[in-house]
C-alpha cells in the first residue's frame, strides 16, 4: 500500500512518499512550526496537498500519543502538547492518519527489513542524547497504555544505598530520581565522568580515552556499563527479546555497543552465544520508513 510519511522532529518535519515495497521517494522537509497549532497542521497538510485523499498519512514524532485519547506528548513541540493531533489532522486533511513515537517507528523498521529482520521479539533501544526504545511483536509495535511502552530508561535504578559514590542520583525529567534516562545517553556519560572525577568532557574524549586505557576513563565507562547493561538485561528477561538494534549517536560507537553487549548477555538468564545488542542497520530513515510500516 502506498502511503505518505512524516517524521516530525523539533527542527524540521521530513517528509517522504512511501511505494508497495517501503521504497522512500519525493523526500522533502521544512521547519517545524513548534509554537503554532495552525501553522504546524498547515506545514503538514502543504507537503499532502496533491496526492490522492485516499492515501493516508503516516507520521513518527518525538514524543507520544495515547492510544486511548489520542493526545500528543512532545517535550520539544509545545503546540501540540495534549492535544487529539491525530484527529485533527484527520478533518483538517480530509485523509486517515496514524501517529507513533519515533522510537517506536525506529524499532518497527529494524524489525521489519533492518538488523531485526527474521525476529519474533525485537526491542529497538535507542541510546542518543537520553535513552528510549521500542517493543515490537509479531511485526507490531506494542504500544501501551498512555503510549508509554518501551520506556526502559525511567524508574529508580540508581539510589545512594545500591550505589554509594558510583553513580549520581540525579533528577529526571519525568520526576523521578535516578533514571536511567539520567547517565544513559550521551550527555549522561558526561554527567557521570562529571560526577566521578569532577572533569568537564564531551563524550567523545571519554570514550577515545576509555579506547585508550585511560583509567578514568574506564571507570566511568565501566560504571556506565553496569547500570545499562543490568537495565537492558531486564529487558530482556521481560520481553524475551532476542535481538536489540540500537539507534542514536552513541549506535555508532561499535566497541561501546560491543562492550554493553557482552554485559547483557553475561547478565540474563538465557545462554546466548549470538549477540543480541547491535547497531540498527537503518538508522538514517528510521523515522519516515519506520511510520510507513504503520497499520490501524
Amino acid at each position: 500500500m502506498v502511503v505518505l510519511c512524516a517524521d516530525v522532529g523539533g527542527s524540521y518535519i521530513e517528509f517522504a512518499q512511501s511505494d508497495a515495497c517501503h521504497r522512500l521517494t519525493h523526500r522533502r522537509r521544512v521547519p517545524t512550526p513548534t509554537q503554532d497549532l495552525d501553522l504546524f497542521v498547515a506545514a503538514l497538510a502543504s507537503m499532502a496537498d496533491g496526492y490522492d485523499r485516499a492515501i493516508p498519512l503516516h507520521i513518527a514524532i518525538a514524543g507520544v500519543c495515547a492510544p486511548m485519547t489520542g493526545r500528543t506528548r512532545a517535550a520539544n513541540i509545545p503546540c501540540i502538547y495534549d492535544v487529539p493531533l491525530r484527529q485533527i489532522l484527520m478533518q483538517r486533511l480530509k485523509r486517515d492518519v496514524l501517529v507513533a513515537n519515533d522510537a517506536h517507528c525506529f524499532a518497527l523498521n529494524e524489525a521489519m527489513q533492518g538488523a531485526g529482520q527474521g525476529h519474533d521479539i525485537v526491542f529497538g533501544v535507542i541510546l542518543g542524547t537520553g535513552v528510549g526504545g521500542g517493543l515490537i511483536i509479531h511485526g507490531r509495535p506494542v504500544i501501551g497504555s498512555g503510549g508509554l511502552a518501551g520506556e526502559w530508561g525511567h524508574g529508580p535504578f540508581i539510589t545512594d544505598s545500591a550505589l554509594p559514590g558510583r553513580a549520581p542520583v540525579l533528577p529526571c525529567q519525568c520526576g523521578q530520581l535516578g533514571c536511567l534516562d539520567t547517565i544513559g545517553g550521551a550527555r549522561g556519560i558526561e554527567r557521570l565522568h562529571l560526577f566521578l572525577h569532577g572533569e568537564e568532557l564531551p563524550v567523545r574524549p571519554i570514550l577515545t580515552h576509555w579506547e585508550n586505557g585511560e583509567p578514568r576513563a574506564i571507570e566511568t565507562v565501566n560504571a556506565w556499563l553496569d547500570r545499562m547493561s543490568a537495565g537492558l538485561a531486564m529487558v530482556v528477561n521481560v520481553t524475551g527479546a532476542s535481538i536489540m538494534p540500537v539507534g542514536g549517536g552513541l549506535a555508532h560507537q561499535a566497541r561501546l555497543l560491543h562492550a554493553l553487549d557482552e554485559n547483557v548477555r553475561g547478565r540474563i538468564l538465557r545462554h546466548d552465544a549470538s549477540a543480541l545488542v547491535v547497531p540498527g542497520a537503518l538508522p538514517a530513515e528510521s523515522g519516515l520508513a519506520g511510520a510507513s510500516w504503520l497499520k490501524s
